[in-house]
């Protein structure tokens, strides 16, 4: 049923989130036969003003297009063609010093959905990845990223080194999150703008990435446990950085 330029986005969040950002991007929206819990007539209500076609049909065919995730009773199929974003095209538009977050080969869609989601919450620029040995911006790191996967722009970089000088070109100091070293992630000023770059699950900055940044910081480990998860690690990194710029909301 799939083809090459659409794909799926499952669940309220994703879906509403798509319809408030880009509505014209959604061909067909799937919805479970019977359900009309307020949160559906909300969604339908939206759609309907967006004139998107809206489809009944059973549970069975809503889990065929979600596969092994859950959809909540609500499939989209959307148009899979989307403009590349380059990196300028955000630093160019900046009205505030610039917080970035990079993140070097994460694997798991659950891992950088996540890392979207603090990123939106941190209000940071953008999200950059490479577009090699990284997990890509599918149906399932969209809808873990409950709607900041439309709200963060998400840059793919050829290489990322070259992509980080581009940065510092720019002004923008980057910092590697790296537990080896010497200073803690407290102790550097970030008021300025900013790049915070994260390595993947286990493995870590790879050695160009780590060479490449201007500085390294690690976060201070209290406990047993040597490393977190990559997005909690970001969302420590980012608002911190909001923290020294006084810009977090109580």
């Amino acid at each position: 049923m799939a083809d090459q330029g659409a794909r799926y986005l499952h669940g309220f969040h994703a879906i509403a989130s798509r319809l408030r950002t880009a509505p014209d991007s959604i061909l067909e929206l799937f919805i479970a036969m019977g359900r009309q819990d307020a949160r559906m007539r909300d969604l339908l209500e939206r759609a309907e003003s967006a004139g998107v076609r809206i489809i009944a049909t059973e549970g069975s065919r809503l889990d065929g297009m979600a596969g092994t995730h859950r959809h909540q009773g609500v499939v989209a199929r959307v148009d899979g063609k989307q403009r590349d974003i380059k990196l300028d095209d955000v630093l160019d538009t900046l009205t505030e010093k610039a917080l970035l977050l990079v993140l070097d080969g994460v694997q798991d869609p659950h891992n950088l959905g996540a890392c979207l989601r603090v990123a939106d919450a941190a209000g940071a620029h953008a999200v950059i990845a490479p577009k090699d040995r990284a997990v890509g911006l599918n149906a399932t790191a969209i809808k873990v990223a409950s709607g900041a996967a439309d709200t963060v722009p998400y840059i793919t970089v050829t290489n990322l080194a070259r992509s980080l000088r581009e940065m510092q070109e720019a002004g923008v100091w980057c910092l590697g999150a790296a537990g080896e070293a010497t200073k803690s992630l407290y102790e550097i000023d970030q008021t300025g703008p900013v790049a915070w770059v994260l390595g993947a699950e286990g493995d870590g900055l790879r050695r160009l990435t780590r060479e490449t940044c201007d500085e390294l910081a690690k976060i201070p480990m209290l406990g047993t446990v040597e490393s977190l998860n990559v997005s909690v690690a970001s969302g420590i990194c980012l608002f911190e950085a909001r923290r020294q710029r006084g810009m977090v909301s109580a």
